[in-house]
């Protein structure tokens, strides 16, 4: 059975900031591998490569003012002096918008998203910036983020970036400098992230494998116990429970790193793998769960009859959840990508009632039981497809998921299947 102190216990003690690359993820890491091993299981960490650097100048400032930014983190470097340029306020990525851009370095609003960095691009912008936080909150209640331009990002053409907070965006803006300098100068190499696995054979179909993925890596400045802690002592939990009641189809357990930068580890685990896919029947994807006030969601990106299986199955459980047939923005992606059926579990908090990606995903706004609940709802579905006499669940993935899949990814036109 789902254990609710044990598995409270575990979210505690992973309860730490564990950013993708970073020493303390390795360390949360080694956690998940010696609690599979306590319990009697082998556990392996695959290592895979990430993106690192060392950033030793960042900088943005007017003839009047500096301002104090991160360099994002392996965007091109300017040259030694900086880089000079007319300032302009990108409000929205329309053409009227990126007709203004030529030759400049841009404000832009909101998360820098794959389009709108294309379009600065192709709009022969210079350099960008980016702002996060929330105006009500003080500036000693706002973090400076660091920032990452991912590697697709990249391709499309390297340019120079800084990111700040929304109260230095906002004076910036009223500020309106003719021109401004950002200085960016990093240095750039790799270091390792890595997976944790566990399997678990299947006593009666052990050709058949339903692979359970949550990331255990979360963003700077989080202790990141909602997202993705819970996910992944929920996981444990399900570990524990195979491994005590033999499954008739094998469990495989893939804790992900680096999921906060661009799902690295579930891509590199379907790289590596490729010759073991046809195997893999289900995936089944636990981020983010845990909040006191909130609500459950089980999104099927895969064929209608697994929403509608879950929907009848929480009906005859007692078992209060939204479901719905969607793409999920988590580590079931790479698996859908390869026509495998997947379905994502979580408890979402709502507006002021959870926080993700922030200095506040602490566990003051969770608690034990609705962490408990979500996992035995979870354990319930999953005994039921694994303990299948005939596996209930096609291995097909319908068009309108796979327009869904190629459109999240950003796939060329080539690139589809």
């Amino acid at each position: 059975m789902i254990d609710e102190k044990r598995q409270w216990d575990l979210l505690k003690k992973i309860g730490f900031t564990r950013i993708g690359g970073s020493k303390e993820e390795r360390q949360a890491a080694e956690i998940l591998k010696q609690t599979v091993e306590a319990a009697g299981n082998e556990a392996v960490i695959e290592e895979f490569e990430v993106d690192w650097q060392k950033v030793k100048v960042a900088l943005l400032k007017t003839a009047n003012k500096e301002y104090a930014v991160t360099g994002y983190y392996q965007c091109a470097n300017t040259d030694e002096n900086g880089l000079t340029a007319p300032f302009y306020y990108l409000s929205t990525d329309n053409e009227v918008g990126l007709k203004n851009c030529e030759g400049k370095i841009v404000l832009v609003n909101d998360y820098l998203r794959f389009k709108t960095y294309e379009k600065l691009v192709e709009a022969k912008a210079v350099g960008f910036i980016t702002f996060s936080g929330e105006l009500r909150d003080s500036r000693e209640d706002t973090d400076l983020e660091n920032r990452e331009l991912r590697q697709q990002l990249r391709e499309k053409g390297n340019l120079p970036g800084v990111h700040m907070t929304v109260h230095d965006a906002m004076q910036l803006v009223l500020e309106n400098p003719e021109e401004i300098t950002i200085n960016i100068q990093q240095e750039t190499f790799k270091v390792n992230s890595q997976n944790v696995i566990a399997e678990i054979k299947g006593k009666v179909h052990p050709n058949e494998t339903i692979i359970f993925t949550a990331h255990y890596d979360s963003v700077q400045y989080s202790a990141g116990v909602y997202d993705n802690g819970a996910g992944s002592v929920i996981l444990m939990e399900l570990h524990h429970y195979f491994l005590e009641n033999k499954p008739a189809r094998t469990v495989r357990f893939v804790w992900c790193g680096s999921e906060e930068r661009g799902l690295l580890g579930s891509k590199a685990y379907v790289k590596d793998h490729e010759d073991i896919l046809e195997n893999i029947v289900l995936n089944i994807n636990v981020d983010v769960a845990g909040p006191v006030l909130g609500t459950d969601s089980a999104v099927v990106t895969g064929p209608k009859c697994l929403v509608n299986y879950i929907d009848y199955l929480a009906k005859e459980v007692g078992f209060e959840i939204k479901t719905k047939q969607d793409i999920y923005s988590s580590d079931n992606m790479p698996f859908v990508d390869k026509k495998i059926p997947a379905v994502s579990f979580a408890r979402f908090g709502g507006l002021g009632q959870a926080y993700i990606h922030d200095r506040h995903d602490q566990l003051f706004f969770m608690d034990s039981k609705n962490l408990y609940r979500t996992a035995q709802f979870v354990k319930v579905f999953a005994e039921r497809v694994i303990n299948s006499y005939v596996f209930p669940v096609p291995r097909e993935m319908p068009e309108n998921m796979v327009k869904k899949i190629d459109e999240y990814l950003n796939k060329k036109p080539q690139e589809k299947q």
